[in-house]
């Protein structure tokens, strides 16, 4: 892309809101410099099509009043840079968003967000959250962190926090993706948060340096988040969360949407209940979400309960076991009939179990071990 290209891209997002699908269809149409030439003319006819004149008067204003060489020095003295379409840093994965696309990005860290992007997991949630919700976006960024999968959330309070210092303990990468200018953490009680980030990561937005955010802008910034990962995580969303927003957009592009599940009667979880009663896969840790997102082969371990003692017996030795009775003796007839063998047979199988320590001998009659019973009714209990 060429110097006056970028310089009309950096003009650009002060003068566009984020999500402008209008402003968009522009810039692929006629070209950035076109626009801003439109914009910053004086003919008549150089309204743009798709908006009212006076929504173009507000956009000329903008535009008149945008100081671009001003914007790129402040984002370089804050360590940042603007990445736009073209460029080699640009994820090409923000293309899925069409005429909806970032107009650019300003970008403070050293990593490469295209590199990062290829694999990453947004983590999002409520910004109030439950202890349950931080401890489980904390362990299941981690997870993800030490698996080599890059982190990348919203740095709000609640899920969005826990997700980065999840991430940042373990030592791994996390992305926090802003509405508002990257120089202006915010909420300002994650200064220090969004600060470490952006030594050890990356802190993202659309918004050019110093401009602040507002409610549109949060949720326009979640379609950034959905289209750079491979898949969302949920973690306690109430039924009209932003984090909802994100999980619809990356439905919507067809990325992958995952739950953790919470308490049945928690109105935290409520709104990923319902995602998990559509399209959304109930996820519980960093194993299983990967299998999801990851490459052929990344699979969870199998979940199954504990083995027990009698988890080993053949399936006739099992039977014979079965056919005892919880207390007393039992003669070798009553044995046979309850297990559906014969007499020979369930002696057999009987001096197999007092071998393992399952049954003894009294006389004429069979009973089980205490060992025995108090296995089962540990099984009892585990079931």
């Amino acid at each position: 892309m060429s110097d006056g290209e970028r310089l009309a891209r950096v003009t650009l997002t002060r003068v566009l809101e984020p999500g402008d699908a209008a402003g968009g269809r522009w810039l692929r149409e006629v070209g950035p410099r076109e626009v801003l030439r439109r914009l910053t003319g004086t003919e008549e006819e150089a309204r743009l099509p798709g908006v009212t004149a006076r929504r173009w008067e507000g956009l000329r204003a903008r535009a008149a009043a945008a100081r671009p060489e001003q914007d790129l020095a402040a984002a370089r003295d804050v360590g940042g840079r603007f990445v736009c379409p073209g460029d080699a840093e640009w994820p090409v994965t923000l293309d899925d968003l069409g005429d909806a696309r970032p107009v650019g990005l300003w970008v403070r860290g050293r990593p490469s967000l295209r590199i990062w992007g290829l694999r990453s997991v947004a983590v999002v949630g409520s910004r109030a959250c439950s202890e349950y919700g931080a401890h489980m976006a904390a362990e299941l960024a981690a997870g993800l962190a030490e698996r080599g999968w890059v982190v990348i959330s919203g740095g709000a309070y609640g899920v969005d926090g826990a997700a980065h210092r999840g991430a940042l303990g373990a030592g791994g990468a996390t992305v926090a993706v802003l509405a508002c200018g990257v120089d202006r953490p915010y909420p300002r009680g994650h200064a220090g948060l969004i600060g470490r980030i952006a030594e050890q990561g990356l802190v993202v937005g659309e918004l050019p340096p110093g401009d602040h955010p507002t409610p549109s802008r949060f949720i326009l910034r979640n379609r950034v988040i959905a289209a750079l990962t491979r898949g969302t995580v949920v973690i306690e969303a109430a039924y009209r969360s932003g984090a909802l927003a994100t999980a619809r957009s990356a439905q919507e592009l067809g990325r992958f949407v995952m739950g953790v599940p919470g308490p049945a009667t928690s109105g935290l979880s409520a709104g990923v209940h319902e995602l998990l009663r559509g399209d959304g896969v109930l996820v519980t840790d960093a194993s299983e979400v990967v299998e999801l997102v990851g490459d052929m082969g990344e699979l969870a371990p199998v979940r199954r309960g504990p083995v027990v003692p009698r988890d080993l017996l053949a399936s006739g030795v099992r039977r014979v076991l079965a056919a005892l009775p919880a207390r007393g003796l039992a003669a070798v007839r009553d044995i046979a009939i309850g297990a559906g063998t014969t007499e020979d047979d369930a002696v057999g199988r009987l001096y197999e179990l007092q071998s393992l320590g399952f049954v003894e001998r009294h006389g004429d009659g069979w009973q089980l071990t205490r060992q025995a019973i108090l296995s089962v009714c540990a099984e009892g209990k585990e079931s």
